[in-house]
């Protein structure tokens, strides 16, 4: 159980390689097994690497465990952030959420908005130059989610300073919760309070509006729901949080995956030219849903990007009751963390699982290999029971389908306009959030025979 209050918290939280499951995982499961105990974030915690378990968990939602994030995230993402929530005020949430990304709305407004913001950023790189691709997928999902939310345009003033704030705000989410002068944490405080004083600006400004723009999600919320003030505000800035970090991280991912893969690029290439070539002939220009719908391998690549990279690792979950779960007994009132990684990297459920092999999620045949990694009618299955990159159960992702459009939009225009190979040496790090220390620098050529607006 490690030391009195920190426990292991420290070697749990030491950085390791995003495509390995770290020194302290590996060491806990080959003493004790997939499922054991340890005292983390100041609690005594059930550790499960079990993909099982973590499925039982998650199901389990609200009966048998319930989410449980340290009081240091409910600090600087507010008491009414959706991530902190339980019961019916969560559900609430949820529901403005996945109103608000219906299908429809996927399929009729926000394809073309994120088909705007990935050529915007796409058509600022130039021949030769070097671009950091985190920042770039950092850019592109902030003026993507800055518009969505409260229709502010990219390069305006306003979405450049709420843009600078935010990554202020963002280095606190993720630093140690030490709220002294001049830390982080304390920094990300301030601006926290002048974000959610921008956001209470710009809801003020729609209630004065005799029309309201119901198009983004604060005039959506204002004309829909009955949430007070202060709920607005913890809301949009949660999901300002939750909508650009997971997806600029995963976007970043696949960058990095596929310059080591040059067969899956290719492939990438010969499917999105034939996307390409038809919408000539056609004479339109704008990506549709069924072309997204065309986009198959890029789905396998999307797939294997997440089961790889784990955006989100482990979620923090709590007993309610006393459980037991196939001879375990988890007490009332104990920490539970599902490790949702160690289930995508165990190889009992994955072929090869430290391979970056999107043909896993294909038929056998297809694969290059010739095995496909977890593939085959049974085994592919398998795979899917056991893939939870968006978590599931009543808290699933309620943005799940607009990242895996807005990597599969971004993944077009990239593979169509360019070849990119590492600048200098980086690799993806769990700290544990996931973060390339030099935001990974690329290379990038144009493609000779395609044009970014074509």
């Amino acid at each position: 159980m490690g030391w009195p209050f920190l426990g292991e918290t420290i070697g749990y939280l030491r950085p390791y390689s995003v495509t390995t499951i770290g020194d302290f995982m590996q060491d806990h499961i080959s003493r004790y097994g997939k499922i054991f105990k340890s005292n983390l974030f100041g609690e005594p915690t059930i550790v499960s690497a079990d993909a099982g378990l973590n499925r039982y968990i998650l199901q389990n939602e609200g009966r048998l465990f319930e989410c449980n994030y340290p009081r240091s995230i409910g600090g600087i993402l507010g008491k009414w952030s959706m991530l902190v929530q339980v019961g019916q005020m969560h559900r609430d949430m949820r529901m403005i959420s996945l109103n608000f990304l219906s299908n429809a709305r996927l399929r009729n407004q926000l394809l073309s908005e994120v088909e705007k913001h990935t050529v915007l950023v796409l058509g600022s790189w130039k021949q030769d130059s070097v671009v950091c691709a985190q920042d770039e997928a950092k850019k592109f999902t902030f003026n993507f989610m800055a518009e969505h939310i409260m229709s502010l345009q990219p390069g305006n003033p306003e979405t450049e300073k709420l843009k600078k704030e935010y990554i202020t705000f963002m280095k606190g989410v993720v630093s140690a919760p030490l709220n002294f002068p001049g830390t982080a944490y304390r920094k990300a405080l301030q601006s926290r309070s002048t974000i959610l004083g921008f956001i209470e600006r710009k809801m003020e400004e729609r209630r004065n509006e005799m029309n309201g723009n119901e198009n983004d999600l604060l005039g959506w919320v204002l004309k829909n729901s009955n949430l007070s003030k202060e709920q607005i505000l913890d809301l949009l800035l949660s999901l300002l949080f939750a909508g650009h970090e997971t997806s600029s991280v995963a976007i970043a991912l696949s960058i990095f995956f596929l310059e080591s893969c040059p067969a899956a690029v290719q492939q990438l290439t010969e499917e999105h030219l034939e996307i390409s070539r038809a919408k000539k002939q056609s004479g339109e220009t704008e990506l549709n849903w069924d072309d997204y719908k065309k986009m198959e391998f890029t789905q396998c690549v999307i797939n294997e990007t997440l089961r790889l990279g784990n955006v989100v690792r482990f979620l923090h979950r709590k007993a309610v009751k006393d459980v037991r779960y196939k001879g375990y007994d988890i007490p009332c009132g104990w920490k539970v963390l599902p490790v949702i990684s160690a289930a995508h990297l165990d190889p009992s459920l994955f072929d090869r699982p430290h391979d970056f092999d999107p043909w896993r999620w294909q038929n056998a045949e297809e694969s290059p290999s010739g095995k496909g990694g977890s593939t085959g009618t049974s085994s592919t299955t398998k795979s899917s029971n056991n893939f939870m990159p968006f978590g599931g159960g009543p808290r699933l992702c309620a943005g799940s389908e607009l990242a895996k459009l807005e990597m599969a939009i971004f993944i077009h225009y990239l593979v169509l306009n360019f070849h990119w190979k590492l600048a200098a040496p980086d690799q993806a790090f769990a700290y544990p959030y996931v973060d390339f220390p030099n935001a990974l620098p690329i290379t990038i050529q144009h493609r000779s025979s395609t044009k970014l607006h074509d």
